[in-house]
């Protein structure tokens, strides 16, 4: 379950990361992470906790179920602290003698070792793979026996890090992982993961990196399996000359060690000195800084001297790019005076410009305002001609309209005055007094008077066409001028159509509609009760009908 949880956890997005491929987004994740530290620790010691009180619970005579809980407190331990770890990988050796079996015992003798050699003391190592003796062992057990010697040896290799005696102890180290692989059941992580290395060791880092990358698929490892994995397979990259990709699989495996409290890790310490090289100087900083206390926190001295190779480098480069801040400091202050002065100079002349364009901006708005009361002038007279053209215009229409009228109409009296005259001459001539008379009283002058009328009607209709409806809107809708059928204008209406016309005299329109000036007045004040606009309003309401 715990493997599962790990495997669940390893490919989950926040820790894995997805191939994101973005470095910088990595980077910034994992300086998240590490500020986490603290956080993940507690989880683990409260893990740990949790197991003491189950070791202190349990009877002190079960040796077998003492034996088993003190492994599993020193799992926790081995890569958590070595201190704790070497306490109880000591109390796993006297529980051992007290059950006086061989495999116990060498479990114990191994645990031991891999603490000495994790903290760096390889004396102490070496006397103890010396003084162990796993001749009756499981093949596990031997397995993990000459794992442990070829451990040591490149170990030792890396803490030589030279060209002569380095590669001769990487060269026994390899035998004996070679014995180590003769133990280890095929398919398992170990048989997996050191038969890559010893592909690495032997420089064959193409065959090396095949069993590096199925192990990266698998779905089922640990997270010291997988930091472990990851790190040994960045430096097949780092050969390769892929520092990207090199990075990126030192960053998981950091992560992975951060989140399984790991604090005997390589792993930091490649990705600090991969991250100075590449520039990354803060991120280098915050990692070698994190590494320093995995290894005080840990208590291995081998990390302390990888780290105290590093760390003077990263801040010797801190130092310069300091320097060169400073230095560039210097610039940017000088070409900020001389900006400043300059600017000085620019806000003096365009203060200067500034007060020309208030005082030219200040004669435009006068002038703009001289113009917009002239404008205003002119739009005022060109309504005026508008109004006056318009009156005009209508005044010439029915100038026109009432001439033509008054002509025809005159040519028609004419013609009945000649036709008059020359009938009643015959008569008179011939004597017949009686006809004359007949004829006479044949005349009609009221019949004369409402063909006029009406003639006037259908003339003033054909430029007022609409007259009777728009005058009817200055009335009260409930009190409108009603026209019987086939009358075209009544008094009330023929009253107001002449001065429609600009007959406004009560004298000339009574003369003409044969009515007195008081009737016309009766007609009118009647007219002006009924409508819905001031009574003195009301004709100039009337006069603003509008012609055809």
């Amino acid at each position: 379950m715990k493997y599962l949880f790990f495997a669940i956890l390893l490919i989950s997005p926040g820790f894995c990361y997805a191939q994101s491929g973005d470095q910088d987004t990595l980077l910034t994740n994992l300086t998240n992470s590490i500020h986490r530290t603290a956080e993940f620790d507690q989880e683990k010691v409260e893990g740990i906790h949790r197991l003491q009180k189950s070791l202190q619970s349990t009877n002190v005579n079960d040796l077998q179920n003492n034996f088993r809980l003190t492994e599993m407190i020193f799992e926790e331990y081995k890569v958590f602290n070595y201190d704790s770890a070497y306490t109880y990988s000591r109390k796993l050796l006297n529980i051992a003698r007290q059950l006086g079996d061989s495999d116990h015992l060498a479990t114990a003798q191994m645990k031991t070792i891999f603490i000495l050699l994790s903290t760096g003391l390889y004396k102490e190592t070496f006397d103890s793979l010396k003084a162990t003796s796993v001749k009756n062992g499981t093949a596990l057990q031997k397995a993990e026996y000459y794992t442990l010697w070829a451990r040591y040896y490149y170990d030792v290799a890396g803490y030589a890090n030279d060209n002569y005696h380095s590669v001769d102890y990487d060269i026994v180290g390899s035998r004996y992982l070679d014995t180590a692989l003769k133990y280890y059941p095929a398919g398992t992580f170990e048989q997996t993961y050191y038969s890559g290395l010893r592909y690495f060791k032997q420089g064959k880092i193409d065959s090396a990196s095949s069993f590096f990358i199925s192990l990266m698929d698998k779905a089922v490892m640990t997270p010291h399996q997988y930091a472990l994995t990851a790190s040994t397979l960045s430096g097949i990259y780092q050969q390769r000359g892929n520092i990207n990709k090199a990075i990126e699989l030192l960053v998981k495996a950091t992560e992975a060690d951060i989140r399984s409290s790991t604090k005997e890790t390589v792993a930091i310490f490649h990705l600090a000195e991969l991250l100075y090289k590449t520039g990354h100087l803060k991120q280098a900083v915050i990692c070698i800084e994190s590494a320093i206390a995995n290894a005080e926190s840990y208590g291995a001295r081998q990390r302390k001297l990888q780290a105290s190779s590093i760390l003077p480098l990263i801040e010797g480069e801190r130092v310069n790019g300091i320097e060169a801040q400073k230095h560039l400091l210097v610039q940017y202050a000088t070409v900020v005076s001389i900006l400043l002065l300059l600017l000085v100079i620019l806000i003096y002349i365009v203060f200067k410009q500034v007060s020309k364009l208030k005082h030219a901006q200040l004669l435009l708005t006068q002038a703009h305002h001289r113009q917009q009361e002239v404008n205003k002038q002119l739009e005022e007279t060109n309504r005026r001609l508008e109004e006056s053209n318009e009156k005009l215009e209508e005044a010439n229409k029915i100038k026109e309209e009432y001439i033509g009228y008054f002509f025809n109409t005159d040519s028609q009296l004419y013609a009945k005055l000649e036709k008059i005259k020359n009938t009643l001459l015959q008569k008179i001539s011939e004597r017949k007094y009686e006809e004359a008379r007949f004829f006479v009283d044949k005349i009609d002058p009221k019949k004369e008077k409402e063909e006029l009328l009406e003639n006037f009607d259908k003339l003033f209709l054909k430029l007022f066409p609409h007259f009777s409806e728009e005058v009817n809107k200055l009335l009260h809708p409930s009190d409108p001028i009603r026209l019987r059928e086939n009358e075209l204008l009544n008094t009330d209406l023929r009253i107001f159509a002449l001065i429609r016309m600009g007959v406004t005299d009560t004298d000339k329109i009574a003369q003409i509609l044969d009515y007195s000036v008081k009737t016309i007045y009766a007609y009118k004040t009647k007219m002006k009760n009924r409508s819905i606009v001031p009574n003195e309003e009301f004709e100039a309401m009337i006069m603003k009908i509008k012609t055809l």
